[in-house]
């Protein structure tokens, strides 16, 4: 048997709710009693790993519970995670959901979650936007693109559609390392309001916050306003799908 949240938190794994305070789902090979405060999810048993000595499910494996046990923003959370960081590979994580039974609970949040993870999501306010985009059926994004302008690299931002730039802005977008002092405040947000005033001159570009991620119905309202709206066929999932559908164009009034 192994706790979900206890082998997502040893290996470090992100986590979009709060943690909580008692260990709340178990997975296990056998049929097991719960209760109000244990929720056991029946599963293959696997063969456990350690890490800074606990024994653990491995890392595919723990994404695939957390999925299969939680929510879907928190699962793809972890799976850019250990993406990003090489903790196991794409490969990996289709092998555990095609370990899964046709009627195990939760395997359509599992495959769901194999699916949307992305290397490229380089926080979890990124991969918890990604999955708000999916749900609200906007068009794929692209990740981590290129901008530049006649004076060269501009930087990479976080979402890209045809003529409009997506950025999540947590903390750390603006470089003010905690107890900075205030003219090196000033000079990082400064830096930022350059960056940016370079990107409006090349598309529009939307801003959006944890508060806005966590609520799509906000999400929504400031990517329609950059003139991303949800189209019929979002093209998530297309082989060779680009990231223009349903993107007004700038100037076409569309967007008002």
């Amino acid at each position: 048997m192994c706790a979900v949240e206890s082998a997502a938190a040893v290996w470090g794994l992100p986590r979009i709710e709060k943690w909580p305070r008692h260990v709340r789902h178990l997975v296990t090979g056998r049929h097991v009693r719960g209760s109000a405060l244990l929720r056991p999810h029946l599963g293959e048993e696997v063969e456990p790993v350690e890490v800074h000595g606990l024994l653990v499910t491995p890392v595919a494996r723990t994404v695939v519970d957390l999925a299969r046990s939680g929510t879907l923003v928190t699962a793809v959370a972890a799976a850019d995670h250990a993406l990003r960081h090489d903790l196991c590979s794409a490969a990996d994580l289709a092998e555990e959901v095609a370990r899964l039974r046709p009627r195990a609970h939760g395997r359509v949040r599992a495959a769901l979650t194999r699916d949307l993870a992305d290397p490229l999501g380089m926080s979890p306010g990124e991969s918890l936007s990604r999955v708000q985009m999916f749900v609200l059926h906007l068009p794929r994004p692209t990740l981590q693109h290129p901008m530049s302008d006649e004076q060269g690299q501009i930087g990479v931002v976080d979402f890209w559609w045809q003529g409009v730039v997506g950025e999540f802005d947590g903390r750390m977008k603006y470089g003010v390392r905690d107890g900075a002092d205030p003219r090196e405040a000033a000079e990082a947000l400064w830096r930022e309001k350059k960056r940016e005033d370079r990107l409006r001159r090349q598309a529009a570009v939307a801003r959006w916050t944890w508060r806005d991620a966590m609520h799509p119905e906000l999400l929504a309202r400031v990517l329609a306003a950059a003139g991303v709206r949800p189209v019929a066929r979002p093209g998530w999932f297309d082989l060779g799908a680009g990231a223009s559908g349903g993107v007004a164009q700038r100037g076409s009034g569309a967007a008002s």
